[in-house]
């Protein structure tokens, strides 16, 4: 289902018994428009995200890693002096609409207690978080500004008067009331009942409503089946459901109208985890790589056609032989030519005497001609070794920004950073001015650690700084090396020296799916043994050859990535 009136009151309920009275220990920011407080309640932390993210906007405990940013950004500084130890005291949907106020009690500079009121509004591409003074409904601070210039109704800003939005004349489905005994009369249809649903009640995405108008066309008691679904909400059972189409969507009770439960979850925020780490995650890395797709992206496009002039180059110099040839036999036959000529159609000696015509400049001495032709041969011989060397260069580049650009597609948030860093030290980013130059003292992060069937560690690399030190230095000699077969992608290691056949495809399928190939059906893998991997000298990051490898055929699957992944 979308997050919608009714799933946030599931979430607001769950919530209210996990978060009421906990003390906010810890805020962060480590996305752009999503903000981190950390929550001791109940004797445990609870990490609460409020995404204004304006693809997967949301409010929900998290337990996906995150990194912060070195420097905290102007919002979560301010965050930081009004919300940090404070108290929540009070969590409150307003009205059933997409709309949740966190009431926290706080002390200022002056020790006095006063309330303020953090405001998540999910509203897709509108959606914000917003703190306001309660008693002065003034803004505190806002993660996204809007200026009159954006919205003529409010101003999201800093200092202005806080305005809810504009409210829809609607009824909150929650609140006592018989219209939908009139809607049921009305409209028969489940689609019509659906719309009319959605139209008339607070809240309704168009799968709720279309669930909804389900329950109350069965046979009984029209008011049961109405309280019934609406009780729904006040104790969620969170659930994933596979579609028709073979999708997965995510609902907080039996949406039996939409597909087949696939699973269920203890929590709704272990559901959205579920469901949105991946598609999160992309968002998030867009985000925060933007510059560096973009770099990449003209980079690659730069080589690309810098390859095909160098191609039709080496092309064009294929006549260098017949210059040669020409010169050669314009020496043989010199006493025959003649100041002034033009041309001249001499016996070809290399081919049967067949006649050759040879294009003569008639400023030039007969041996001048010849040696004209000598030295454009030469010129075009040494440009065969050049125009080769620059191709070779040019596919290595080529190869290794293919590389870096399915490492940013892959990429966890984390990741990005040393990307980035790695991207600057080969030149393509310029590095961030400073006063002093510092030496970076960031540790390599760690490989991503999963588990075979019988037990058996295996790392996979996920950019090229972790590929470089988990082959060339943590790995040992007898462990097994895998990779995708001329495919961009992850360095993959098995911790032992006689691994079974199981291990080796288990292995290999998590290097083909962290690699450009995880959408492809059949994927080749190379495996070897590490003391059959060397780095060249000069080779840029992430970059090995290898020999004696053998290869084994698989079908990425996330559901055995899954499988492999050690459980928290």
């Amino acid at each position: 289902m979308s997050f919608d009136g009714l799933f946030t009151h599931a979430m607001v309920t769950e919530l209210h018994e996990n978060l009421l009275n906990g003390r906010i220990t810890k805020i962060h920011q480590p996305y752009q428009n999503e903000l981190i407080l950390t929550i001791r309640a109940n004797g445990k932390n609870w990490p609460l995200l409020l995404s204004a993210d304006p693809t997967y906007p949301r409010i929900q405990v998290t337990r996906i890693p995150y990194v912060n940013p070195a420097v905290p950004t102007n919002f979560a500084m301010m965050m930081r002096k009004y919300l940090q130890g404070a108290i929540i005291t009070e969590i409150k949907q307003m009205a059933n609409d997409r709309v949740v106020h966190l009431t926290i009690t706080t002390r200022n500079e002056l020790g006095d207690a006063e309330q303020l009121t953090l405001i998540i509004e999910i509203m897709a591409r509108h959606s914000n978080v917003i703190l306001v003074d309660q008693q002065t409904s003034r803004i505190l601070d806002v993660i996204k500004h809007v200026g009159a210039d954006q919205n003529r109704y409010r101003l999201l800003l800093p200092g202005a008067t806080y305005i809810e939005p504009p409210k829809q004349d609607k009824v909150d489905p929650f609140t006592p009331n018989t219209d939908y005994l009139e809607l049921v009369k009305q409209y028969p249809n489940e689609d019509v009942l659906a719309k009319q649903l959605q139209q008339h009640y607070q809240g309704l995405g168009r799968d709720s409503a279309l669930q909804f108008a389900k329950e109350l066309h069965q046979t009984g008691d029209l008011k049961a089946h109405y309280q019934h679904f609406l009780a729904t909400f006040d104790d969620p059972q969170p659930t994933l459901l596979t579609l028709k189409n073979n999708k997965t969507m995510f609902a907080a009770g039996n949406y039996s109208a939409f597909g087949t439960k696939t699973r269920q979850f203890d929590s709704l925020s272990a559901l959205l985890d579920f469901y949105y780490q991946d598609a999160a995650q992309r968002e998030r890395v867009q985000q925060q790589a933007g510059n560096l797709i973009r770099v990449v992206r003209n980079d690659l496009k730069k080589n690309r056609k810098k390859f095909k002039k160098l191609q039709q180059t080496l092309a064009n110099t294929k006549q260098a032989d017949e210059l040669r040839l020409k010169g050669e036999i314009l020496t043989t036959y010199l006493y025959e030519v003649k100041r002034g000529m033009t041309e001249i159609t001499l016996p070809d000696y290399y081919h049967d005497n067949q006649p050759l015509k040879i294009q003569l400049s008639n400023q030039l001495s007969p041996s001048r001609n010849a040696q004209k032709y000598f030295s454009r041969y030469q010129k075009q011989k040494n440009a065969v070794i050049y125009v080769g060397e620059q191709l070779k260069l040019t596919q290595a580049e080529i190869d290794y920004l293919d590389n870096i650009q399915t490492q940013i597609e892959l990429a966890a948030p984390a990741d990005i950073v040393e990307i980035r860093e790695e991207l600057t030290q080969q030149g393509y980013l310029k590095p961030k001015k400073t006063k002093k130059k510092q030496r970076s003292s960031r540790k390599v992060s760690q490989p991503q650690q999963f588990f075979a069937t019988d037990g058996t560690e295996i790392s996979v690399g996920k950019n090229n700084r972790q590929n470089d030190q988990l082959t060339l230095k943590t790995a040992r000699k007898t462990d097994y090396w895998l990779h995708t077969q001329k495919i961009p992608g992850s360095h993959v290691i098995i911790h032992a020296e006689h691994p079974s056949e199981q291990t080796l495809t288990e292995a290999a399928n998590l290097a083909a799916y962290f690699s450009k190939a995880r959408e492809s059906a059949t994927v080749p893998v190379d495996y070897v043994q590490v003391k059959r991997i060397r780095k060249p000298n000069g080779a840029k990051p992430g970059f090995v050859i290898y020999e004696g490898q053998k290869t084994l055929y698989v079908s990425p699957s996330a559901d055995l990535v899954d499988q492999l992944t050690p459980k928290k």
